[in-house]
C-alpha cells in the first residue's frame, strides 16, 4: 500500500524546493560563464517565418501521397541577424537539402486521403560517421541504450562508477501527435532506429525492440520493407479536421531531440467535419507560394529555449543545475545528468526567437501549439508588452478549435491556456486598428513547473511571445466574425463499459529519492505504481468505450496525452464533476490535469495494438511518467 501521508508531506517540500531550485537554476543559467543573458537579445526585430508546405515525392491518383523525409544536423539563424546562428537538428525533404529548418515543413493533409512517410535518421557527418547528440545523454534512465545490444535495449542499464553523457549514435523514431495509425505507425518509444552510419560501435543494437515486428507488420498490411535506418508510416487520416503535430519519441530521448529541433506541423482539413473555404480566414501556406505571400492563416509554434554566446543551445548537462541530490548513480539514487524539468529562458515562436509580424486590419487565423518541453503557457494579446493584464485596447482571442478540431461553438477569451503539447485554433480580429498599431503576445504562465500558485513569468524576457505590427489593408476580408461562425457538429463517443482509475504523483523511495510515477487505482482503493517495464494494466477491448479518472496526487499540473485516440472531457475538480473549461470541449488527446484534482476523460479504443499514455512534459516521459496501452 502506498504511504499516502508520507507521498504527500514529500510533495509539499519537493514542490517548493523544485520552484526554488528551478529559479535559482534560471538564474544561474543566465550568469554563468558562456551563458547569453535573454535581455541581451534584441526583440522583434526578425520577421515571423511562415513554415512552408512540404512537398510530396510523388501522389498516387487512387493512393496516398508519399513523402520521404530525413532528420539533419544543421545550422539556422535563431536569434536576431548579426548574432551567431545556432546548431540544430530538424526534419526535410531529403531531395532537398537547403529545405531542413526547425520547426519543419508542414505536412497538409486532406481527410481519408492517405499520407505515407518514410522517415529517415541522417545523423551522420559529411564522411559518414555518426554525429553525437548536441546535447548530453543521460544513460542511467530506462532509455533505447544501444550499447545494451539486443538483449540490453531499451532498459535501464546497470553501473559500476558514475557515467558521463553517452556520445553514441542516436536513435529516432516520429510520432505523428493526435494521428489515427496502427501500432506500425504510431512512433512506439521502443520502435526507434540508430542512422545508416559506417562506425557504429560493434554490438550496440541498431533498432529498438519492436522496430522489426512492426516493420513486418507494415510489410504484410501495406507492401512496402522498411530500409535500414528508416521506417514507413501510412496515416489513413479517418479523423475529424484538426491541427496535429509531428516530433520524435524514442525512449528516453524525447525531451533532448525535440529540444534540438525535431518537430512540425501536419494540418488535416476537410471532411464533414471543416468549413467550407472562404468562411474562415485565408490563405494559408500551400506549395508553390511566391516569396512575399501574404497569409492570413498561420500556425504559430511557442517553444522557450536558452542559448550560449557562441549561439548553440544550452540544455542542462548535470543534475547539479536543478539540485545538489546526489549522491549520484550507482552510489546514490539520482540520475547524474537528468533533471526533473527545464524552463529556457528564451522566447520562440516558428524557429526565430521574439518575431513581429505585420498584419493587416483584418482577421486572421492563428493555429497555436505550445510545443515547449515543460512550460504552461497562458496567453493574451495585449497593447503593453510588459502588462500584467490586457490593456483597454487589447484584443479578444476567440478560439475555434482544439486538438481534435472544431469546438462545437466559438469562445472568447482573454486569456489562452495551453500545456506543452495542446493546440488551440483562433481567430483574432484587428479590423479597424489604425496603421502603425503595435500589440503583443504575451505570457503570464510561470518560470517554474506549473502549480496551484505562482508568480507570473518574467515580463522583460519569457512574459513576452511575439509583437504584432498593423500595416495596411490591402484586400477586403469575405471571413465570417467569430461570432456568426456555424462550426461542424460532433458526434458524441458512445456510452462507456467500464471505468479505470489512474493517478499522479510522487513516489518515495527508502532511499529518499522522488520520481514522478503513473498508479493505477484498483476498486479497493489500493494504489500501486507503476514503471514502463512493467505488465501492461490497461488493456482496453476493442472497440470499447472508456472512462479514465486521471487523479493527480502530485504538486504540479500534468499535460497527459493518450496516442491514437481523441477523448471527450467530461469533469474536472475535487470530484471530476465540475464541468470542463471552455477550451477543453470537443475532442482532444492532451488534457492539462490540475494538481490536487480528479479530471475525468472518456475515450473510445477502435485500433487494436500496442499504444502508450504519458505526461507530456517532456523530462517526466523520459523518466517513467509513461505507460504502455493494449487495446485486444
Amino acid at each position: 500500500m502506498v504511504d499516502r501521508r508520507r507521498i504527500l508531506q514529500a510533495s509539499v517540500a519537493i514542490g517548493a524546493a523544485a520552484a526554488l531550485s528551478q529559479q535559482a537554476g534560471w538564474a544561474w543559467a543566465a550568469g554563468r560563464a558562456g551563458a547569453l543573458h535573454p535581455r541581451k537579445i534584441r526583440k522583434y526585430v526578425t520577421p515571423l517565418t511562415v513554415p512552408p508546405v512540404m512537398s510530396p515525392e510523388r501522389r498516387e491518383k487512387d493512393g496516398p501521397d508519399h513523402y520521404r523525409i530525413g532528420v539533419r544536423q544543421f545550422r539556422q539563424q535563431i536569434l536576431p541577424k548579426g548574432m551567431p546562428r545556432t546548431t540544430v537538428w530538424g526534419y526535410g525533404d531529403v531531395s532537398r537539402p537547403g529545405r531542413f529548418r526547425t520547426p519543419a515543413g508542414t505536412i497538409e493533409a486532406t481527410v481519408d486521403r492517405p499520407v505515407r512517410v518514410t522517415w529517415v535518421n541522417e545523423l551522420v557527418d559529411g564522411s559518414g560517421g555518426f554525429r553525437p547528440h548536441l546535447l548530453a545523454v543521460d544513460p542511467t534512465l530506462h532509455w533505447a541504450n544501444p550499447p545494451g545490444g539486443e538483449s540490453g535495449r531499451d532498459s535501464r542499464p546497470t553501473f559500476t562508477a558514475t557515467p558521463g553523457p553517452y556520445r553514441g549514435p542516436v536513435p529516432i523514431v516520429t510520432h505523428l501527435h493526435g494521428g489515427r495509425s496502427t501500432q506500425d505507425s504510431c512512433g512506439y518509444p521502443e520502435a526507434w532506429y540508430l542512422p545508416q552510419a559506417r562506425d557504429i560501435p560493434h554490438g550496440h543494437a541498431t533498432v529498438g525492440t519492436f522496430h522489426d515486428a512492426f516493420g513486418e507488420e507494415f510489410t504484410h498490411r501495406h507492401g512496402t520493407a522498411w530500409q535500414p535506418g528508416s521506417a514507413t508510416f501510412h496515416y489513413g487520416n479517418d479523423q475529424r479536421a484538426a491541427t496535429l503535430w509531428y516530433h520524435d519519441h524514442a525512449l528516453g530521448l524525447t525531451r533532448l531531440n525535440v529540444y534540438a529541433g525535431l518537430a512540425g506541423y501536419y494540418l488535416l482539413r476537410g471532411g464533414a467535419a471543416d468549413l467550407p473555404p472562404g468562411v474562415l480566414p485565408g490563405p494559408a501556406p500551400r506549395l508553390g507560394d511566391r516569396p512575399g505571400t501574404r497569409y492570413h492563416e498561420i500556425p504559430l509554434m511557442v517553444q522557450d529555449r536558452s542559448f550560449n554566446t557562441d549561439g548553440s543551445l544550452f540544455y542542462p548537462a548535470s543534475r547539479a543545475f536543478t539540485d545538489d541530490a546526489g549522491p549520484y548513480l550507482p552510489d546514490g539514487p539520482f540520475p547524474p545528468i537528468w533533471n526533473p524539468a527545464f524552463l529556457a529562458d528564451t522566447m520562440m515562436v516558428n524557429g526565430s526567437t521574439w518575431p513581429v509580424l505585420e498584419v493587416e486590419p483584418r482577421r486572421y487565423r492563428l493555429r497555436l501549439l505550445n510545443a515547449c518541453n515543460s512550460r504552461v503557457l497562458i496567453m493574451k494579446i495585449a497593447a503593453d508588452r510588459l502588462a500584467a493584464r490586457p490593456a483597454p485596447a487589447a484584443l479578444p482571442i476567440w478560439q475555434i478549435g482544439n486538438d481534435g478540431g472544431f469546438l462545437p461553438e466559438p469562445v472568447s477569451l482573454q486569456q489562452l491556456l495551453l500545456g506543452p503539447a495542446e493546440r488551440a485554433d483562433v481567430i483574432v480580429d484587428f479590423t479597424g486598428l489604425r496603421e502603425g498599431t503595435e500589440l503583443y503576445l504575451i505570457n503570464e504562465g510561470p518560470d517554474v513547473l506549473c502549480a496551484d500558485d505562482f508568480n507570473p513569468s518574467d515580463p522583460a524576457t519569457t512574459g513576452q511571445v511575439m509583437k504584432f505590427t498593423v500595416g495596411r489593408l490591402t484586400g477586403r476580408d469575405r471571413s465570417v466574425a467569430p461570432e456568426d461562425l456555424d462550426l461542424p457538429r460532433i458526434r458524441p463517443l458512445g456510452h462507456e463499459t467500464r471505468t479505470r482509475r489512474l493517478a499522479l504523483d510522487e513516489e518515495l523511495g527508502h532511499d529518499h529519492s522522488v520520481k514522478m510515477m503513473l498508479y493505477t487505482i484498483g476498486a479497493d482503493g489500493h494504489a500501486d505504481p507503476r514503471h514502463w517495464h512493467d505488465p501492461v494494466t490497461e488493456q482496453p477491448a476493442l472497440n470499447s468505450t472508456e472512462v479514465w479518472e486521471l487523479h493527480n496526487w502530485s504538486a504540479h499540473a500534468h499535460p497527459v496525452h493518450l496516442h491514437v485516440v481523441q477523448f471527450e472531457v467530461l469533469g474536472r475538480g475535487k470530484d471530476g464533476r465540475q464541468r470542463p473549461r471552455p477550451g477543453d470541449r470537443g475532442l482532444k488527446d492532451t488534457v492539462l490535469v490540475f494538481p490536487g484534482e480528479i479530471t475525468r476523460v472518456k475515450a473510445a479504443f477502435d485500433l487494436a495494438g500496442r499504444y502508450v499514455w504519458h505526461c507530456h512534459l517532456l523530462e517526466h516521459e523520459d523518466n517513467d511518467m509513461m505507460r504502455p496501452f493494449l487495446v485486444r
